[in-house]
């Protein structure tokens, strides 16, 4: 999937080189030579940067699971996942990391989120009889990993709050409707294809207590202004982390774990772990560059506003179609399409509004794609991305209806 997927990007850069050259435009070509190796730098850098941040959790979540409290935590979510993933044994430790990176994204604790989710994809793979091939558990974690639901999107706040809005968290329950659906969908596609049963009790046992525990932090952080909204995630955010070390470092020296040892042993696997990322990141992002220099996205900006028009429909959602055509390809592309619509259309304005949404709601599934299955050398990704690119798909969605039915 991934060789054709990366060949159909360096057709349609080439394509719109093309187009852009006889329109007169010869810049393109040196726009597109500088996101080659603006690329290669870009993909050093991520991994790089990664490189103390997996040493550390990969470091303490060896410690952890030595202490016995990641088993604990997985005892907490393993019914509902053994029902997701059958071919993962009961007690293993994959349930534990998968609870945590979903737990970590749920806060918007990016931080945390990417090595912890790293560890789960690690956790999987030693269960995986064919290394080259993504197993279904993997594809399954990608997914609601990709549209995990992420309850206080602060990060949108506090860019809404930088352009002037008026009330920066008055998109938050449109942000949390759009991802919920987004992460339904994927969840429900994965199922069909995988001929997973949802329907049993336990499944919707949990379902029914996840959606209350959702109600019920809606109506909280409902009472709260923005600021305080933001102060309470910071912090109930940051305190789930200092308790997890310090559980996991606490209750290992009560068991008479070798504390530093295992922790050096486990940051050791996060270190080659973050250099073995590179190939992945540099092949991923240097389609993505060159689609982005190339004006490919704009083309197919311009094609849709014309169809829209064409068919007679309210156009004033593509005006935030940028942040939602990036985002799968690029976060931090996907930002500055957000911050140029509210800058041109207003942060209170439609456009606005929805761009933040977008922004919210949906994942770059690209980048974690390449970075998950390429950290532990996965080649064949089977039905990952298609079911990755539907729970995008339910979300760029969702996120138009509400933004409708709250603002239109």
């Amino acid at each position: 999937m991934l060789n054709r997927v990366w060949l159909v990007f360096f057709i349609t850069a080439a394509v719109a080189i093309l187009v852009r050259l006889f329109n007169g435009q010869a810049d393109v070509l040196s726009q597109s030579v500088e996101a080659l190796f603006h690329s290669a730098k870009l993909a050093a850098e991520i991994a790089l940067g990664l490189v103390g941040v997996l040493a550390l959790w990969m470091g303490l979540m060896r410690v952890g699971e030595k202490a016995g409290v990641v088993g604990a935590i997985a005892w907490l979510f393993e019914p509902l996942l053994s029902r997701l993933m059958p071919e993962v044994p009961r007690g293993h430790a994959a349930f534990g990391s998968i609870t945590m990176n979903l737990t970590a994204n749920v806060f918007g604790l990016d931080n945390a989120a990417t090595p912890l989710g790293l560890k789960a994809m690690q956790d999987l793979q030693s269960l995986n009889p064919n290394k080259a091939v993504a197993s279904n558990a993997q594809i399954l974690f990608l997914v609601l990993n990709t549209s995990s639901v992420t309850l206080v999107p602060v990060t949108v706040f506090l860019y809404r709050a930088q352009q002037g809005a008026s009330a920066p968290a008055d998109v938050f329950l449109p942000i949390l409707l759009a991802t919920s659906a987004s992460t339904l969908v994927g969840l429900l596609v994965v199922a069909m294809v995988q001929r997973l049963s949802l329907l049993n009790t336990v499944v919707l046992g949990y379902g029914a207590v996840l959606l209350g525990a959702l109600v019920a932090s809606v109506f909280y952080l409902g009472t709260l202004s923005a600021q305080t909204i933001g102060s309470v995630s910071t912090a109930l955010g940051n305190g789930v982390l200092l308790l997890l070390v310090f559980a996991f470092v606490l209750t290992a020296a009560v068991r008479k774990v070798a504390i530093y040892d295992e922790f050096i042993e486990g940051a050791r696997e996060g270190f080659n772990q973050a250099i073995q990322l590179i190939p992945y990141l540099l092949a991923m992002l240097l389609a993505i560059g060159l689609l982005r220099a190339s004006g490919a996205l704009g083309y197919l900006l311009q094609l849709t506003g014309e169809l829209v028009g064409l068919l007679g429909l309210d156009s004033r959602f593509v005006d935030a179609l940028p942040t939602a055509l990036m985002k799968p390809f690029s976060g931090s592309g996907a930002r500055a399409m957000m911050l140029e619509t509210m800058d041109h259309h207003g942060v209170d304005s439609f456009a606005g509004r929805l761009a933040a949404i977008f922004q919210g709601s949906t994942e770059t599934t690209f980048y974690v794609l390449a970075v998950y299955f390429g950290s532990v050398g996965i080649r064949q990704t089977r039905h990952a991305l298609g079911c990755g690119l539907a729970a995008d798909g339910a979300g760029l969605l969702a996120a138009i209806f509400v933004c409708y039915w709250f603002y239109g």
